[in-house]
C-alpha cells in the first residue's frame, strides 16, 4: 500500500510559469546556473542555487547562501507572483520530449514509508549533499523540487489520469531544451480514485532525487519536536514504469594510469573481450563501447561476469577496468573520472576523449527499470551515476510549504 496526499501547492501564476520554471538544481554547476538565470529575475535558480547572486568564489555552503535563498524565495512570491492554492489538490504533470510522452501524479508521499523502505532506494547519498538540501529546505520552509518516483503501472491510475487531461491545463509551455511541460490540477471528484489506485501499489521506487528524499527525511527529524505536520510528507511526481525513459550514464577518464593506448588495450584484453569497431551506442546489455585514441572499440563483458548474469554493466566495468587498470578505487571521490548524461549523446564522448582533457570514454547500454527494481527490492545499491532519467521535471512549478 502506498500512501498519497494532496497538498496546497505554492505555484506561479500561469502567465509566468515558463519564466519561473528551472532545471533541477543538481544538473548544473554554479556557473551554468548563473548563465541560465542571467536576465531573468523570475528564474527559480535564484532560489535553488542562490549562490549565483553572491560574489564569485562565495562558499556555496556558507550560511549567507541559505539566507539568500530565503530572501530570494520571499521576493519571488511577490514579484512573480507565486500563489498558494486555496485547497489541497493532486496534479497531473505530463512531459513531452520528441515522440516520448510520460504523465505522472504530483502529490505528497509519506516520509514514514520512505524510512520503512516502502519508497525504495537504489543509490547511496552523500552526506554533504544531504546537508546542503536539508539546510536549504529548512531555510525556505518548503520543498521546491519534486522527487521522481516510479511504480508498476496501474490501469486504475492510468484511467484517472486520462480523465483529468481532458480538461484545460493549468500550465502548458515548452522549455528552452524543447521539452514541453503540461500540468493539470486534479478535480476533487478524482481524488478518491487516485488515493485508491495508489493504495493498491505495494511499493514505490525513487528513480531520481535520492538526495531530495533523504533531505526531506532529515528535515522531518529537525521538526519532530513540533509534532505532526507537512514535514511528515515529501513532494514527488510518480510515473508508471511503462512510461519512464532511462538513458545511459556514460564515463570519461582523464588518463590511462601510466599506460599508453596500446599497452592499455593489451591489459584490457586480458580481462574482457575487445574488438575494434562497433556502434558508439551499445546494442544490448553486456556490451560497452569505448572511445580510445580516436577509435571506437567494443567491450564484451560475457566472460567477466563470473556467473553473475544479473550483474550490471557498470559493476563489471568498475571491477574489471576502472579499479584494476585505471586505478579508480572509488568513483564517488576520484577526480580522474567524470560522468556524462546520455542526453548529451556519443558525439560528446568523442569530443571529450579527443580534447586532450580525457584519455578514454565508455559508452554504456541503459540500465533497465526491471534491473533497478530488482536491485531495490533486494535492498541492493547500484554504483553511482548508473541511470539518467530524461526528460527531467522542472523546479519551481509546484512547491510544498512545510512551515
Amino acid at each position: 500500500m502506498s500512501l498519497i496526499y494532496p497538498f496546497a501547492a505554492l505555484r506561479p501564476v500561469p502567465e509566468v510559469a515558463a519564466r519561473v520554471a528551472a532545471v533541477p538544481y543538481d544538473v548544473v554547476s554554479t556557473d551554468e546556473a548563473r548563465a541560465l538565470a542571467a536576465g531573468n529575475p523570475l528564474s527559480f535558480l535564484h532560489v535553488s542555487r542562490p549562490e549565483i547572486d553572491l560574489p564569485p568564489g562565495a562558499d556555496p555552503h556558507g550560511s549567507e547562501v541559505y539566507a539568500r535563498a530565503a530572501a530570494n524565495f520571499a521576493a519571488l512570491k511577490q514579484t512573480a507572483p507565486l500563489v498558494m492554492e486555496e485547497a489541497p489538490s493532486f496534479y497531473v504533470y505530463r512531459l513531452h520530449m520528441g515522440a516520448h510522452v510520460q504523465a505522472g501524479i504530483a502529490a505528497c508521499f509519506s516520509v514514514d514509508e520512505y524510512d520503512r523502505n516502502l519508497i525504495r532506494k537504489h543509490e547511496k547519498t552523500r552526506p554533504d549533499k544531504e546537508d546542503d538540501r536539508t539546510r536549504h529546505m529548512l531555510a525556505i520552509e518548503a520543498q521546491t523540487g519534486p522527487v521522481f518516483l516510479t511504480y508498476k503501472a496501474s490501469p486504475a491510475i492510468d484511467a484517472a489520469v486520462a480523465r483529468v487531461v481532458e480538461a484545460d491545463p493549468l500550465f502548458d509551455f515548452t522549455a528552452p531544451d524543447d521539452v514541453r511541460h503540461v500540468v493539470w490540477r486534479v478535480p476533487a471528484s478524482e481524488h478518491v480514485a487516485i488515493v485508491d489506485g495508489f493504495a493498491a501499489v505495494p511499493v514505490l521506487y525513487i528513480a531520481d532525487g535520492h538526495h531530495r528524499a533523504a533531505s526531506a527525511a532529515r528535515a522531518r527529524q529537525a521538526r519532530a519536536k513540533d509534532g505532526p505536520g507537512e514535514w511528515d510528507r515529501v513532494m514527488a511526481v510518480a510515473f508508471p514504469d511503462n512510461q519512464v525513459q532511462v538513458l545511459p550514464y556514460n564515463r570519461v577518464v582523464r588518463d590511462l594510469h601510466g599506460r599508453g593506448p596500446e599497452a592499455f588495450l593489451q591489459a584490457l584484453g586480458s580481462r574482457v573481450t575487445v574488438r575494434e569497431g562497433g556502434a558508439p551506442s551499445p546494442e544490448r546489455k553486456g556490451l560497452i563501447a569505448m572511445r580510445l585514441a580516436e577509435r571506437w572499440y567494443t567491450l564484451d563483458l560475457a566472460r567477466s561476469r563470473e556467473g553473475a548474469a544479473t550483474a550490471l554493466d557498470v559493476d563489471v566495468l568498475e571491477r574489471e577496468v576502472l579499479e584494476p587498470l585505471l586505478g579508480i578505487v572509488d568513483v564517488r571521490t576520484d577526480k580522474r573520472i567524470e560522468f556524462v548524461g546520455g542526453i548529451r549523446g556519443t558525439d560528446e564522448l568523442e569530443r571529450l576523449a579527443g580534447s586532450g582533457a580525457f584519455a578514454v570514454a565508455f559508452s554504456m547500454y541503459p540500465v533497465s527499470l526491471d534491473d533497478l527494481m530488482r536491485i531495490a527490492d533486494a535492498g541492493g545499491i547500484m554504483p553511482p551515476k548508473s541511470t539518467w532519467f530524461e526528460p527531467k521535471l522542472r523546479d519551481g512549478l509546484l512547491s510544498h510549504v512545510i512551515a
